[in-house]
């Protein structure tokens, strides 16, 4: 007689056994979205379009080997009324190029903040509306990346080369459109740890001078919360730091570059 336990146990295991051979099938990839576009559940895929590749590569840079001491500040996320205008007195008031990742969205609202002032600065492609690009197929991360490239290039009458992906989150689809667009993409090797060092500006300053090496991007923040104002407060200390220790600040294109 068959016990209702053993009958349990039979179907349990034959349950398993389908879902085990299911898991094997060409099925499975589709059924849990793994060959999906990003938006209905899958990855981004670096073979969306292999027409869109343009240049052939894309150079993707953490910092730049050089025996030179040489640095490059990076600011991502603006621009914003309550932080952008302060990060960039303090840069006037000590002569320091930076690099500015701009959000298209937050550039197109407030360009005011930043017109005229930029002279000494880079620009940089930090998407339109701070997605996560790493989770868009080929066709949204190229309009991400090309309506800011057009807010940057209507507003400061420059070309963005450079994209730093929001996050610093990388999808093959963000590189494939990166390619097609002739962008090289920064990311960085050190940065401002607001969280670490809140309240601290001091010590904030204090770990960048002691961590950077020559060739070094630092990333920083003129967007967000209060604590990027530990980032601003520090910035005045950790420039005069750096140059005292013989360093010299430039933007990552002349840092690429030198």
């Amino acid at each position: 007689m068959v016990t209702r336990r053993a009958l349990l146990r039979g179907t349990l295991l034959t349950v398993g056994g389908a879902a085990t051979a299911f898991a094997g099938s060409d099925h499975v990839e589709h059924w849990l979205g793994w060959d999906k576009p990003p938006l209905g559940g899958g990855y981004a895929s670096a073979a969306d379009n292999l027409s869109a590749v343009a240049h052939g590569g894309v150079q993707i840079h953490y910092f730049k080997p050089t025996t030179e001491k040489l640095v490059a500040l990076t600011f991502d996320d603006g621009p914003l009324p309550e932080f952008t205008p302060r990060f960039l007195d303090v840069l006037d008031e000590l002569r320091a190029p930076a690099t500015f990742f701009l959000v298209g969205s937050r550039l197109e609202e407030h360009a005011g903040l930043v017109r005229g002032r930029l002279d000494r600065h880079e620009v940089g492609n930090h998407s339109w509306s701070h997605t996560d690009l790493a989770t868009l197929d080929l066709a949204a991360a190229r309009t991400e990346l090309e309506r800011t490239h057009d807010a940057i290039k209507r507003h400061t009458g420059r070309e963005a080369t450079l994209l730093r992906p929001p996050y610093g989150h990388l999808g093959g689809s963000t590189v494939l459109a990166a390619d097609a667009m002739g962008y090289d993409i920064a990311l960085w090797s050190q940065q401002m740890r607001e969280r670490n060092f809140a309240g601290d500006p001091a010590a904030q300053a204090e770990d960048l001078i002691g961590t950077v090496r020559p060739g070094s991007i630092v990333l920083a923040h003129d967007a967000g919360d209060a604590r990027r104002l530990v980032a601003l407060k520090a910035l005045p200390t950790m420039i005069t730091g750096l140059r005292a220790r013989g360093y010299r600040f430039v933007t990552v294109t002349e840092l690429l570059n030198s």
